[in-house]
This record gives C-alpha cells, sequence and structure tokens, in this order.
C-alpha cells in the first residue's frame, strides 16, 4: 500500500522520527500501520440484533509505529504523542484490566485474546500512536485503536491472521477484556473496508457486499456533540438486554408469520432482524411492555430501512437516501431514545438545511457524532449555520469535519 492516505492533523510520515527520539535507534526499522475511523451510512443498534449495516470508513486515521525488541527482552512499551505516560508490560504474564492503564488496556485486551488463540512472541516491542480520530466522538477510535494494533502485531510477527479474524479479535477483546458486549460492525469495517466504497454487512453471518460510494456533488458531514458520552456503555447494555427479553418473548409465544421473511414462527426466530416490517406487524401484540415493544419496532424498521438504502445509493437516489437518514434518527429518537438534547439539535439544525439532503446520529448515541449529506458548495454554510442554532440551544460548541471514505488497515510505505 503506498503512503497517500490523507493524513488530516498528522504526516504520519514525522512518526518514525518521533519513535528514534523516544526509543532510539534508526528509523529504517520502524515499521507503521494505519487504522481509519468509521461512519454508519445507517444501521443504528442493529448489529447485535442479527442486522445488516452499512459503514464505511473515513479518512481519518490511527497511526501505530512498532518495533521488535532485540535479544530476549519480552517486554512490550506503549507511548502516544497525545496522551503523557509510557506503559510497560511483561509479555510472559497475564495483562489483566486496570482503569489506571488507560488506552494500554485496548492493547492488552487484544494482546490477551491473541495468547489465549495460541499466538507466541519471541521478544518484546515498543509502540508509539498518534490519532487524528477525535476521541469518545462516536466514530469509534476505540475499535480503530484495537484493530490497528492487532494488525501491527500480526504483521511484525507473521502472524498471518486474516482481515475478518481481525475484527473478530477486536470484538472479543471488548467482550471479554473490556466488558463491553458490542456487536461486529466497528471493527469488521475497520479491518475490511475499501476505499470509494461502503460495505453492507450481514451480521449475523459476518459477510459483506461492497458497494461503491458514489456520492456526485455530496460529502459526508461528521457533527462531534462535543459530549462526554457517560451513559452509553451502561444505556448500550440496557437496549441490547431490552432487545434479547423483546426476542424470547416473542419465541415463547410462538406466533404464527406471514411469508415474507426466513422463518414462519416467531419460535423458531434466530434475531430480531429476521423479521419483516409485516411480519412485526403480526406479532407486536405479543410485545405487552410498551418499551420493549419500541425497541423491537426500531429493529425491524431500521433493517428494513438498510436494504432500502444500499439499493437507493447502487441506483445513485441520493434524495432517497438522505430520506431515509432523517427516518432512521426519527427512529433512534423515539423508538430507541437513544439520542438527547445534543444529537436531536445537530440533526434538526442540519435537515432543516436547504444544502443538506439528509442527518442522523451515528454511533451508540447518547452523545458522540452525527452525520449530514451536505453538498460540496455548502459546505462552510452549513457548518455556520448548524453551529450558531447548537450553541444556542447547548450552550457550547460543537466540532466538524468533511470526510472522504478511506481504506481498512494497513502498512504505510513511508
Amino acid at each position: 500500500m503506498s503512503n497517500d492516505i490523507p493524513c488530516g492533523d498528522y504526516d504520519p510520515a514525522a512518526l518514525p522520527a518521533e519513535f528514534v527520539k523516544i526509543y532510539g535507534g534508526t528509523e529504517a526499522d520502524v515499521r507503521v500501520f494505519a487504522a481509519p475511523a468509521r461512519i454508519n451510512i445507517i444501521g443504528e443498534h442493529i448489529d447485535y440484533n442479527g442486522g445488516k449495516v452499512f459503514p464505511a470508513a473515513i479518512d481519518k486515521y490511527i497511526y501505530v509505529a512498532v518495533r521488535k525488541h532485540t535479544g530476549n527482552d519480552m517486554k512490550v512499551v506503549y507511548n502516544d504523542l497525545k496522551f503523557p505516560g509510557t506503559f510497560t508490560f511483561d509479555l510472559t504474564q497475564d495483562l489483566t484490566y486496570r482503569k489506571e492503564n488507560g488506552y494500554a488496556n485496548y492493547l492488552n485486551g487484544i494482546l490477551t485474546i491473541l495468547k489465549r488463540r495460541g499466538c507466541t512472541f519471541d521478544c518484546g516491542f515498543d509502540v508509539l500512536m498518534v490519532s487524528n480520530i477525535p476521541p469518545a466522538g462516536g466514530i469509534s477510535s476505540s475499535s480503530a485503536l484495537e484493530c490497528g494494533f492487532a494488525y501491527a502485531v500480526s504483521e511484525l510477527f507473521g502472524l498471518g491472521i486474516s482481515r475478518k479474524d481481525i475484527a473478530l479479535i477486536g470484538q472479543q477483546s471488548e467482550h471479554e477484556f473490556m466488558n463491553v458486549n458490542c456487536g461486529i460492525m466497528d471493527q469488521y469495517i475497520i479491518a475490511t473496508a475499501r476505499r470509494n466504497t461502503a460495505e453492507v454487512l450481514d451480521c449475523a453471518k459476518v459477510e459483506c457486499e461492497y458497494v461503491p460510494l458514489e456520492l456526485g456533488d455530496y460529502r459526508f458531514v461528521v457533527m462531534n456533540t462535543k459530549k462526554k458520552r457517560q451513559l452509553a456503555d451502561s444505556k448500550y447494555n440496557e437496549r441490547r438486554s431490552q432487545c434479547e427479553a423483546g426476542l424470547a418473548s416473542l419465541r415463547a409465544a410462538a406466533v404464527s408469520l406471514p411469508e415474507g421473511g426466513p422463518c414462519r414462527n416467531t419460535a423458531d426466530l434466530p434475531d430480531l432482524c429476521s423479521l419483516t416490517e409485516r411480519q412485526f406487524e403480526a406479532c407486536s401484540h405479543v410485545l405487552t411492555d410498551k418499551v420493549i415493544q419500541q425497541r423491537v419496532r426500531h429493529c425491524v424498521t431500521e433493517n428494513a430501512r438498510v436494504l432500502s438504502a444500499v439499493e437507493a445509493l447502487k441506483q445513485g437516489d441520493l434524495r432517497r437516501l438522505g430520506s431515509l437518514l432523517k427516518a432512521s434518527h426519527e427512529s433512534l429518537k423515539t423508538d430507541y431514545e437513544v439520542t438527547g438534547l445534543e444529537l436531536d439539535t445537530l440533526a434538526d439544525a442540519a435537515n432543516a438545511f436547504p444544502g443538506c439532503i439528509g442527518a442522523r446520529m451515528t454511533g451508540a448515541g447518547f452523545g458522540g457524532c452525527a452525520i449530514a449529506l451536505v453538498h460540496k458548495d455548502s459546505t462552510d454554510s452549513f457548518i455556520e449555520h448548524v453551529q450558531t442554532v447548537y450553541t444556542k440551544a447547548v450552550g457550547h460548541d460543537a466540532g466538524f469535519f468533511a470526510c472522504t471514505s478511506g481504506d481498512g488497515v494497513t502498512e504505510l510505505s513511508l
């Protein structure tokens, strides 16, 4: 892979020199890897419900520079240009989660899963990282960190781990080391993305189809609430539990279903997104808890919107895509209840702007980011308009950047 990846506010070509300043030696032995952030065009909170999602990698990256130690030194040492402090661990010992280890927990989680899978290391290594991805912004900075590090370690030690397995290792680390019961979408798109495409990912089968991302005169603009998402993890797990409760109720009721989906009886449902909208209407009466019914309805309708969005993009119907973005946000607001003042303000202000054809929250919600599909000639005035509305309503500024598509994890030739 050539080094033509857009590098935002940091030039990765400078990273080997920074590495040598910290660790010594020569730049020749330093290898640099890149992992992108992602946006999810549509398909929110259904990756863990067997749904299809439609993400794309973007041109914001975390860069990971690595170099093996010489001899039998089994230490692994982490540094980050934007986060002070050095973390040192012994690869021969068990690595455990400790809050005071900060970002190092994500890296140690990956190493723990690799060791559990039987991977061995003949020496330690040094790591230096820097990121252009807004942290805690809802565009998967943590998944980029996990996948970029996992890919770097695989390449450094010749482990030969496939891109799909890189994604699965990242997810397993989140589940078992970070105690976040996430779906597969974030890690999968970061590991497997191709520039100028989006991926429609079947989360139940962990299979994808690449779809050309041809937006013509339009660009995605990422809008960051700059709100720390204190509730995101706990509410995420709560929503997941509610969906599991809804699925259990439907299975127990054993309701006959009209044709259309893979199942003809709710007793046989493998997941919520196996229901079509027509089938949901036929069995929704079973869900007597209103909140549970809303959660299930979002999953079913959001999955249908993903399929429609894929067809709209294939047909070049950006207006249709924009309408689906708006409908997705409304469902996440009313049925799934994961938006809040900040995200709703961004989406409403964006959707009211003439140069924007659709906007929605993206990510877990409760803060983080929203995306908007905006005409390239209107980007500056769009940002000014939404910023004004947001600051007046919320009391502080939001962050904005336009983006293009990006590649998945890769090694740079510098």
